[in-house]
């Protein structure tokens, strides 16, 4: 493998094992406020490496939180669009005609729908659900997941193994799972790494918009928007969490390009 895919992989890893344990190696926590350091700077003997924010708390803690929910959810809602997304463009390219035409057609009427504003329909109608976000974002991302899934299958269907166990009396069903399936495992890793910068920038963006996680929890996105407003006077409270929340979106789209090019290396070998 490539530099840029072991390199974004073990930048990645170092992040969420850092999401994972960091706020156990701080003494602070995430909800406690102190307001005699009301916006203090980035400091090693005090104890408060990213600084604190306008209520005293501790602003490594809450970004190790932030960066455990903004994980979560983008890897979750991926899931929910991988496992609906694979299902549907497979059904669709191996059944082909009438079927495959029908479901492609609601595949283009999603699409038309404006993404973000259906988004925000569903938190403002189901109130803002901590688990709705999963499933908000996920049962809308997989429309791009049906359409690789589906150009792969329509090739897929007419390759021999397949043939042969149509010969052999397998139903549709077992066809699609256990000889379909199998061989989209490259493109849909590959994908899946592309797909989840894509959660993330939605998930920050409804935190940004205050739709998203609620306090006391938080995530970059929410780290983001609550620096905005403190740019100038206390700019560590937006350039740390944004610089991470970039570095993470940059790191996962170079390891899907680097795993894109090893399969294709493999492929045409």
């Amino acid at each position: 493998m490539s530099r840029t895919i072991k390199a974004s992989a073990v930048f990645l890893g170092v992040v969420a094992l850092l999401a994972l344990v960091g706020p156990w190696l701080s003494p602070n926590d995430y909800v406690t406020t102190n307001f005699e350091k009301l916006l203090a700077p980035p400091s090693v003997g005090g104890m408060h490496f990213f600084g604190t924010d306008d209520l005293g708390r501790d602003l490594f803690v809450r970004t190790m939180l932030g960066v455990r929910v903004t994980l979560i959810v983008a890897i979750v809602a991926s899931m929910v669009s991988l496992v609906i997304g694979v299902a549907y463009g497979a059904v669709a390219g191996y059944v082909g005609g009438r079927v495959d035409a029908a479901m492609m057609r609601a595949v283009d009427t999603l699409y038309a729908l404006p993404f973000i504003f259906f988004v925000i329909l569903l938190m403002v109608a189901f109130e803002r659900n901590f688990l709705l976000i999963f499933v908000a974002i996920g049962a809308i991302n997989w429309l791009d997941m049906a359409r690789i899934v589906r150009g792969q299958t329509l090739s897929l269907r007419e390759r021999e193994f397949v043939e042969a166990a149509r010969l052999a009396g397998a139903g549709t069903t077992r066809i699609i799972f256990r000889h379909i399936a199998p061989n989209l495992v490259g493109i849909v890793v590959v994908y899946v790494t592309l797909t989840i910068p894509q959660a993330i920038l939605v998930e920050s963006f409804l935190s940004f918009l205050g739709l998203g996680v609620q306090e006391p929890q938080t995530s970059l996105g929410a780290l983001v928007n609550a620096g905005v407003g403190r740019m100038e006077s206390a700019s560590w409270t937006l350039l740390i969490p944004a610089a991470l929340l970039a570095l993470i979106l940059m790191s996962f789209n170079f390891l899907g390009d680097g795993l894109r090019d090893h399969f294709d290396a493999r492929q045409a070998s």
